[in-house]
């Protein structure tokens, strides 16, 4: 009789595989002076990289939730992400030395920089220069911006989609204060999704 063969294991699903062991202190270091350093026109492009495509530390969607609780609070939401993400894995020395990587190594090379523009800004050249860099940086943030927005059309939440749209009209087109756009989308965001959910459960 032949041996029957043994049944062909299922594939597993494409989810993302998070790592057993938190970042330590120096990891969290180490990744955020790479995002600082990468990150010409902007770090948010190479945060959401590091975090969710390379180490994995993050789903997309886990991303997408904290930046959005880091952008509704005052400061630099680059600077928020970087103390909520590591104070969430080590606490609040995580959160220094998540902060202390994103700040320090670009801190120093901008001084640098600061000094060399005193001296040689008024250079054509150089004008010319800094006028592409800031072509590629907004190229950079669009592509961002269509990958956090990935997830939402991949689940295609209309509701979430629509309020999107609805605070880009606001602020990119109306020109409307971005402290009024925010007083009216965070509670309206917020009693959307409650009562979308509540009735979804019912």
């Amino acid at each position: 009789m032949p041996r029957k063969s043994s049944p062909a294991a299922a594939p597993a699903p494409d989810a993302p595989v998070l790592p057993p062991t938190p970042p330590g202190l120096l990891d969290l270091f180490i990744a955020f002076a790479k995002m600082s350093l990468a990150g010409f026109g902007g770090v948010l492009v190479w945060a959401r990289r590091g975090i969710v495509d390379q180490h994995r530390w993050m789903t997309a969607d886990e991303f997408n939730e904290t930046f959005a609780l880091c952008h509704f609070l005052p400061g630099p939401n680059i600077v928020n992400l970087s103390v909520v993400f590591g104070a969430r894995f080590r606490g609040i020395p995580g959160g220094v030395a998540a902060f202390a990587g994103l700040v320090f190594p670009p801190m120093v090379i901008a001084i640098a920089l600061a000094a060399l523009y005193a001296r040689y800004g008024e250079i054509d050249a150089l004008r010319r220069i800094l006028a592409g860099v800031s072509c590629a940086a907004v190229g950079l943030l669009i592509a961002v911006v269509f990958k956090m927005a990935m997830p939402l059309a991949q689940r295609r939440e209309v509701t979430a989609l629509v309020i999107l749209i609805a605070v880009f009209v606001a602020i990119g087109v109306l020109r409307l204060p971005l402290q009024m756009v925010l007083l009216v989308a965070i509670p309206l965001s917020l009693g959307i999704t409650i009562f979308v959910r509540t009735r979804g459960k019912a």
